[in-house]
């Protein structure tokens, strides 16, 4: 068995390392004049026409929980692709979801100006039982963000392609319902993959349809998801006419995101450089080992991706 790895040279070593003690028997392919001895692959970024060039592979493992940018590849091969559910990732952007839920709603950046004014001035506080946050995606990391922030007292509800039954959350569906979700949500929280029907999503029209009456100053946007689900331009006009109150955003149109970009220097936006769920190579390594070990005795592949939805 061999495994072809296609990772950020600074993170090659790393990762290697960790999935030879995850799976001993397992060969690291380095070789490119030996394509036809690849059977799997572990992917970032691969470059388009790379997997093609393996004529026996089996299996594309995708790095992380997205896999946008494998199906970027014109020439991807027709085999199965499988994603990362990982508990260890999961935590992280539950982690990263919370932590800016309850930055925009106890108003943290307006206390960090204070703080650099050395003013002291007690802000109105509205409780999380007053607030409406939408969750846009249920899968297994949206529905954990959302059963955490539940556990907050926030009014959670979660907008997906199929109606979810999780305790404590109301659950919306497809286009029909949209509107509806969208009109009762004070903090939108995208964790959406990026598919051809996500691609834009969050642009001018859907920031309008936001609540506008609600316990918080103005909408706020969070979005872990994918940079191609959002138009950055539509953002940063609604942040400057006031439709939108502010955003946390991890992921971007182009990344690194350009030190030009007026998303920078507005201070109702906070950014982090595509790190909200990094993958840990230990959990990911184990991950990947146990799913070659079940391929390899003939049982199924989870968490296999459909082509046609992408996730």
């Amino acid at each position: 068995m061999s495994l072809h790895l296609i990772i950020p040279e600074g993170r090659l070593d790393s990762w290697r390392n960790h999935i030879q003690k995850a799976a001993p028997g397992l060969a690291i392919h380095e070789q490119d004049n030996a394509v036809e001895d690849v059977d799997y692959a572990f992917v970032w970024l691969p470059p388009p026409g790379e997997l093609a060039r393996f004529p026996n592979l089996k299996v594309i493992f995708s790095m992380g929980a997205g896999v946008d940018h494998v199906f970027a590849d014109p020439n991807l091969p027709d085999v199965p692709i499988v994603r990362v559910v990982d508990e260890n990732l999961t935590m992280r952007m539950t982690e990263w979801v919370v932590m800016n839920v309850l930055l925009h709603h106890r108003q943290f950046r307006a206390y960090d100006v204070q703080n650099s004014k050395a003013e002291w001035l007690e802000r109105e506080q509205p409780g999380a039982d007053e607030v409406c946050v939408g969750v846009m995606g249920l899968g297994v990391i949206g529905a954990d963000s959302a059963l955490r922030l539940r556990d907050l007292g926030f009014q959670v509800a979660g907008w997906s392609n199929s109606r979810k039954d999780i305790a404590g959350i109301e659950s919306f569906a497809g286009e029909s319902e949209k509107q509806e979700f969208l009109n009762r949500t004070d903090i939108l929280i995208n964790l959406l993959p990026l598919t051809p029907q996500t691609q834009g999503l969050i642009d001018a029209k859907l920031i309008g349809s936001l609540a506008r009456n609600g316990a918080i100053s103005g909408p706020i946007i969070i979005n872990a998801g994918r940079g191609g689900s959002q138009v950055e331009a539509d953002i940063i006009g609604c942040l400057n006419d006031g439709s939108l109150a502010g955003a946390s955003l991890d992921v971007f149109e182009t990344e690194p995101l350009p030190a030009e970009s007026p998303l920078w220097a507005n201070p109702n936006v906070f950014i982090t450089p595509h790190v909200a769920a990094v993958s840990d190579p230990v959990s990911i390594s184990t991950y990947v080992a146990k799913q070659i070990t079940r391929f390899e005795q003939g049982k199924p592949l989870q968490n296999v991706v459909d082509p046609n939805t992408r996730y």
